[in-house]
This record gives structure tokens, C-alpha cells and sequence, in this order.
């Protein structure tokens, strides 16, 4: 059964199935939504905010959402390579889809940490 995540501001409201978003990134008091169709969406509102609406609204799908660093959620199913020289970390759905971001040396080794642990 399919989760959607639901957020509803003043002005807008985004659905989305759960399986669908890569990252959130976040900009002060914006977020913005990738997903893997290639659109994204700004919704007003602070990632600490989206990481509560996570954990509250989805179920299973709630735990593949990891927050890495301030401004940073990442949904795990999508992780595909982490390089803590470069600071690199690249989601890919398998297909023509890649993102590459940076994120701090420490976030990325606790992420590969729980990786390696068998979080995957």
C-alpha cells in the first residue's frame, strides 16, 4: 500500500507518495522537494517541520528518511555512493536519475557508519 506524505500551508498543498521523494534540502524557512520524475516543489515550510510530518504521517516508509546535517533529509532507498574526502554523496534511483550533494565530513561518516552496520 502506497504512503503519501501531506502538507498543507496557507496557500498550498503538496501530496506525494512516499517512494517518489529523493531529498529535501532546505533553505531557512523553505523547503524544496525532489523527486524521482525529475520535478521538485518549494513548500513554506522548516525542514525540522517536514522531518515531524514524516514521522508522523508515514508508517514504514517513515523510517528511510534520514536528516543529515541542518538543512538535509534523504530518503535511504536511493543512497548509491558516499565519499567523505570529497564531502560527496549521490542518490540515484537506478536509472537516469542522479543527484550529487555535499554534505559535512561527520554527517556523511555516521551515515556510512549506519550503512555498514546493515541499515540499509
Amino acid at each position: 500500500m502506497r504512503e503519501y506524505l501531506v502538507i498543507s500551508t496557507n496557500v498550498d498543498l503538496l501530496r506525494v507518495a512516499s517512494e517518489s521523494i529523493v531529498f529535501i534540502s532546505s533553505d531557512g524557512n523553505y523547503s524544496s522537494f525532489v523527486f524521482t520524475y525529475g520535478e521538485s516543489r518549494v513548500v513554506t515550510m522548516q525542514l525540522g517541520q517536514v522531518e515531524r510530518l514524516l514521522a508522523i504521517q508515514l508508517d514504514r516508509s517513515g523510517a528511510d528518511f534520514i536528516r543529515i546535517g541542518k538543512s538535509l533529509i534523504i530518503n535511504r532507498n536511493f543512497i548509491s555512493y558516499i565519499n567523505l574526502t570529497k564531502q560527496q554523496l549521490v542518490l540515484s534511483d537506478g536509472h537516469a536519475t542522479s543527484h550529487s550533494l555535499t554534505a559535512s565530513r561527520e554527517a556523511l561518516k555516521q551515515l556510512k557508519e549506519l550503512i555498514e552496520k546493515g541499515l540499509q
